[in-house]
C-alpha cells in the first residue's frame, strides 16, 4: 500500500511539474506563434506602419536564429479599426490560429472590446499600441498591458504644468475625442488643476466618426482661451491646425503625441503653419541632428534600409514599432524555455531598467506586478518649422 501511495505521489508530482512547465498554445520547439490586430485598411490605415515595423523586427530576430532556437511567427491581422472586426480577428487568432498571446495590437476602443475575452482566458494582451491610462489597471485586467510609451494622462499633466508656468491665470481649452483616448487628457489636466478645473477649463468633444472639428475650434476661440490642447488622430489633427491658422488664433497650442508626425500631420497642413506647435517625446527622432552620429540611430537606419526599404524614415511609428518589438523580445528571452502564458505574463511584469536603443537618453523600461506602465518619462518638444526640438528636463511620472 505504501509503495502504491508513494508511486501515486511521484506521479502526481511529475504531472504538476509538467503542467507548470507546459508551454502556451502556438509554442513548439521551433516556433512561437503570436497574434496581433492592426488597421491595415480603413480609417486607421495611417498607422499600419506600426505593424509593418513590428513584423520587420521579428524578421530580423528570425534571421539571427530566433530566440533559443525558436522563430517568431507574428500573425498580424487586419481589423480595419472596426470593433466587430477586432473581435472577430482576435477570436480567430486564439481559437483557430492558436497563438500563444497577443502583442502590439492597436487601438484604445478596439482593444477594450477584446480585453475581457482575453483576460477571462488568461491570455496575455501585451504592449497594446495605445497610451490609455486604463491599461495600468492590473487588478481589473491582469493580463493586459499598455504600450511602450507614456500614458496619455501623464502627457496631459506635463502640458498643464507647462501652461501654468507660463501663465498662472491661463484659460485652457481641451478639444478631445469622446472616448478613453480623449478623456484621459481631460483627466490629466484635472490632476494638475484640481478644484480649479471647472472654472479654468473649457471642454469641447467630438466623435471619431465626425467629418470635421471646425465648429468646435471656432467655439473654443470665441470662449477666450489662450491655451489649447488638441487630442485627436491625424486626419482631424490636420483639420484642427488648419482651422486655428485660418482663424488667426494664437493660443499656446499643444498637439497630442499620436498626431505629432511631420510627414503625416504637419506637412499636409504646411510646416510654416505649425511653427511653435508643442507636444512631447519619449523616443529618438530621426530628424534630430543630436542623434546623427548616435550608434543606435545608425543601427536603426540600417535596419530600416534592409527590412523596410523605401519607407519614410521620418515617421515615428517605425521607431515606436521597433521599441515595442525589442521589449517583447526581451520578455521572451527572460522567459527562457518556460513559455507558458503564466510565465510570459510574469516576465512582462518584471522588466528592470531595460534600455532600448531608440528611447531618449535616460529613459528606461521598468514594470512590476503592480506597475504595468513600461515608460514613465517624457520631454516637451516644440516645432521650429523643420523639426521637433526638445526643451526642458526629462519629466518623470509623479
Amino acid at each position: 500500500m505504501l509503495r502504491i501511495l508513494f508511486g501515486c505521489l511521484l506521479l502526481s508530482g511529475a504531472m504538476a511539474i509538467s503542467a507548470a512547465a507546459q508551454n502556451a498554445p502556438g509554442v513548439t520547439d521551433r516556433e512561437i506563434k503570436i497574434g496581433q490586430t492592426m488597421p491595415y485598411t480603413g480609417p486607421g490605415g495611417w498607422v499600419a506602419s506600426l505593424g509593418r515595423a513590428e513584423k520587420a523586427y521579428m524578421q530580423m530576430i528570425n534571421d539571427q536564429g530566433g530566440i533559443n532556437g525558436r522563430k517568431i511567427n507574428l500573425i498580424s491581422a487586419d481589423d480595419g479599426y472596426l470593433l466587430w472586426r477586432t473581435g472577430m480577428e482576435t477570436r480567430k487568432l486564439i481559437e483557430v490560429d492558436h497563438v500563444a498571446f497577443t502583442f502590439g495590437s492597436l487601438g484604445t476602443t478596439t482593444q477594450l472590446a477584446v480585453a475581457r475575452y482575453l483576460n477571462e482566458r488568461k491570455i496575455p494582451q501585451l504592449f497594446i499600441e495605445s497610451g490609455a491610462y486604463r491599461w495600468g489597471n492590473y487588478k481589473e485586467t491582469p493580463y493586459t498591458m499598455g504600450g511602450v510609451r507614456p500614458s496619455y494622462r501623464l502627457g496631459a499633466r506635463l502640458y498643464a504644468r507647462y501652461i501654468l508656468r507660463q501663465d498662472q491665470n491661463a484659460k485652457i481649452c481641451i478639444l478631445y475625442e469622446d472616448s478613453d483616448f480623449g478623456r484621459d487628457y481631460a483627466a490629466g489636466v484635472r490632476d494638475v488643476l484640481g478644484d480649479k478645473y471647472a472654472t479654468t477649463v473649457k471642454e469641447a468633444t467630438y466623435e471619431f466618426t465626425d467629418p470635421s472639428v471646425d465648429r468646435q475650434i471656432a467655439e473654443l476661440k470665441a470662449s477666450g482661451c489662450n491655451a489649447l490642447i488638441a487630442v485627436m488622430l491625424p486626419p482631424l489633427a490636420v483639420q484642427a491646425i488648419r482651422k486655428v491658422n485660418d482663424l488667426d488664433w494664437k493660443p499656446l497650442f499643444f498637439m497630442n503625441n499620436v498626431s505629432a508626425s511631420v510627414p503625416v500631420v504637419l506637412e499636409p497642413v504646411g510646416v510654416e503653419n505649425c511653427i511653435g506647435l508643442l507636444s512631447y517625446a519619449y523616443a529618438k527622432d530621426p530628424l534630430d541632428p543630436e542623434f546623427e552620429d548616435d550608434p543606435a540611430m545608425k543601427d536603426w537606419r540600417a535596419w530600416m534600409s534592409k527590412y523596410l526599404p523605401g519607407e519614410d524614415v521620418r515617421r515615428p511609428s517605425f521607431v515606436n514599432g521597433y521599441n515595442s518589438a525589442a521589449t517583447l523580445v526581451q520578455v521572451l528571452k527572460q522567459a527562457g524555455n518556460d513559455l507558458s502564458r503564466e510565465n510570459i505574463m510574469r516576465q512582462a511584469t518584471n522588466l528592470r531598467d531595460l534600455e532600448l536603443p531608440m528611447l531618449l537618453p535616460g529613459i528606461k523600461v521598468n514594470t512590476s506586478p503592480t506597475d504595468y506602465w513600461a515608460v514613465q518619462q517624457l520631454q516637451l518638444i516644440r516645432f521650429d518649422g523643420k523639426r521637433w526640438v526638445r526643451f526642458g528636463d526629462l519629466v518623470y511620472d509623479e
